[in-house]
């Protein structure tokens, strides 16, 4: 039996919403002048498309949108010449909330063309005007001739509608600025909110300040008028194609939409078309040292209409240093956060980002090579980074990673193991500080090996990370296996009496000794640990383990490399008892001292021996 007792549908009493309005219809009140602004830019669009389809004749009409800030009166007013509305659409447009008039327009003439560009927010964006006044007056007059129309609403809901005088077609929006509401009748506060929100917009838009507190100059009347300016430009370069744009003119972009007096590294001009329909620039912005903020600034656009700042949810995280603007016409204009997160298009739009920052990097390094080494050491992080954040970004580029060597040259890790496949074949050698690590980068380079250089802090996760992706290449410090990686003059013997005399004045009863045969390298003794073993140890010290480091002692596989070939060691074994015992003490204090930091009680012995070696004298 059906149980039903009544049918209908849901009813919002105006009292009740326009509270709600008022305070809660957007969480940055500065997006009403947006919204009103884009909505005199729609109704421009609407009889350029009419005018387009032969429904309308132009002529040589201009369009335009003016903004009028009167402080005396207390009024904004946003003003257009586009299509207007007769008495009956406004009764159907603003008298009945949220039912947007471009719905019906895109359905009348587009069909199935919902990429117009047409915004058609009157509705709810037109009633984002009350966030900030307590009255609104609207006066319009269709492009079909009919006659105009006044309609006034004020803060509780209630209007009046009458008959009015307009100059042509269009609507004129005259907001009534509440005292609550009174620093938007600053001219500044107009003037930043334009350039925010409005500076791309579709249609030119003129702003004038009457009365607007300054001291008027007398001899104002004496000099002849400026010619007007738009606030705004109406062709972003976004919606250019790349063939047309030069280098001066992203360069002038990106001054004038980051204010950042650096010119970029360099840029790309994104024009995606079906399925995904966006467009775009994204710069790679000029990095004065590698602690700098990299964060950037990534601005989302709706059909040239701003939407809003650092978008993470279209912009990779790894990526997020990068600047530029998107102009995404799939998206609402009022988007979410929670929307942005589970959408599939913008997720795609993210991957393609991805892939066109990599062909981007892929095309500099094939293409622009002296370019790409200029800029290398600056997008090197970052670059870094996204390889270690994904995979697939890995695999793209990894054939545009550049190593740095010692000698300030760049190479492909595929050049540097080419050249090295005589001597150390898959097997990259580095230093992590040129400085303190020079004894040996001279001894590889005497020996005509490269040395590649790592020395920022994300470069031991970068290493390892590399190492997981390809096992067949080794990513090796220049001071872990002197004795494997450096090839001796002559065969170096073994001498037990040297091995025990090093282990037993190191006080490590687990160092491991070796011996090789370098004339010309200089250096008697050399400390090394493995590669393996040091990477774990710094691992440590990041997570706040350095505990584990045994007081300052190198781990228990810490080898002493014995040049035989060195003039020292040679006098060291005709040296007796006290004295062999305190000259072997110094030169392991100096492996010491040139592997790392001492801890204060290695430096207080070093200092102590260092004296008693100047009694020798």
């Amino acid at each position: 039996m059906d149980q039903t007792i009544k049918k209908g549908g849901i009813s919002v009493q105006t009292e009740h919403i326009f509270p709600v309005i008022k305070k809660w219809l957007y969480s940055e009140k500065d997006i009403f002048l947006r919204e009103i602004v884009s909505n005199a830019c729609d109704a421009v669009t609407k009889l350029k498309r009419l005018a387009s389809l032969g429904q309308y004749d132009a002529g040589d009409e201009t369009y335009r949108v003016d903004v009028i800030l009167d402080k005396t009166a207390k009024t904004l007013t946003v003003s257009d010449n586009g299509i207007g509305m007769t008495a009956e659409e406004l009764d159907r447009y603003i008298c009945q909330i949220a039912l947007s008039g471009a719905l019906e327009f895109v359905e009348k003439y587009e069909g199935e063309n919902k990429n117009n560009g047409i915004i058609g927010h009157f509705g709810l964006g037109f009633y984002s005007s009350f966030m900030v006044s307590d009255t609104v007056e609207l006066v319009t007059k269709s492009y079909t001739g009919t006659d105009a129309v006044r309609w006034v609403c004020t803060a509780d809901g209630n209007y009046e509608a009458s008959a009015a005088e307009r100059d042509g077609h269009g609507t004129t929006v005259i907001m009534h600025i509440s005292d609550e509401e009174a620093s938007y009748l600053e001219k500044y506060k107009i003037e930043e909110i334009l350039e925010k929100y409005c500076a791309f917009m579709p249609v030119e838009i003129y702003f004038t300040a009457e009365d607007d507190g300054d001291e008027k100059d007398e001899k104002k009347d004496e000099k002849e008028p400026e010619a007007e300016k738009p606030v705004n430009d109406t062709t972003p370069l976004w919606q250019k194609n790349p063939s047309d744009c030069t280098p001066e003119e992203y360069k002038e972009f990106y001054r004038k939409v980051f204010h950042d007096y650096r010119e970029p590294l360099f840029w790309i001009h994104v024009n995606a078309d079906y399925p995904l329909n966006f467009r775009g620039i994204l710069y790679f912005p000029k990095i004065t040292n590698e602690y700098e903020s990299i964060e950037g600034q990534v601005k989302l656009y709706y059909n040239q209409v701003f939407v809003a700042d650092n978008i993470k949810e279209v912009i990779p995280e790894y990526l997020l240093m990068l600047k530029g603007v998107l102009d995404c016409p799939e998206l609402p204009l009022n988007v979410s956060r929670s929307y942005l997160q589970n959408n599939t298009y913008v997720s795609k739009v993210s991957a393609h980002i991805v892939k066109k920052v990599a062909d981007k990097l892929n095309s500099l390094c094939n293409v622009s090579r002296e370019e790409y080494e200029k800029v290398w050491n600056d997008i090197r992080t970052f670059v870094e980074y996204a390889c270690m954040r994904d995979r697939k970004f890995y695999d793209r580029v990894k054939d545009s990673l550049l190593l740095e060597l010692t000698d300030g040259k760049f190479v492909t890790t595929a050049d540097y193991l080419t050249t090295a496949k005589e001597t150390h074949e898959n097997t990259v050698y580095y230093t992590s500080d040129k400085a303190a690590q020079a004894q040996y980068v001279s001894m590889f380079e005497a020996q005509g090996m490269q040395v590649a250089v790592f020395e920022r802090q994300l470069d031991t996760q970068f290493l390892s990370m590399i190492e997981s992706y390809n096992a067949d290449v080794k990513y090796v410090r220049i001071d872990a296996d002197v004795a494997g990686a450096l090839k001796s003059d002559e065969a170096a013997a073994e001498d037990k009496v040297l091995s025990d005399l090093f282990v037993k004045v190191s006080g490590n009863e687990k160092l491991k000794v070796a011996f090789t045969a370098l004339k010309d390298s200089g250096v008697p003794v050399l400390l090394t640990i493995s590669e393996e073993s040091r990477r774990m140890e710094e691992m440590m010290k990041m997570y706040a383990m350095s505990g584990m480091n045994m007081g300052g002692a190198f781990p228990l596989d810490a080898t002493l490399t014995v040049n035989t070939a060195s003039p020292l060691i040679q006098k060291l074994g005709t040296l007796q008892d006290e004295k062999q015992e305190k000259t072997a003490a110094y030169l392991y204090q100096l492996a010491l001292l040139s592997q790392r930091k001492l801890t204060a009680e290695e430096l207080q012995k070093f200092l102590q021996d260092s004296y008693a070696m100047l009694d020798l004298i």
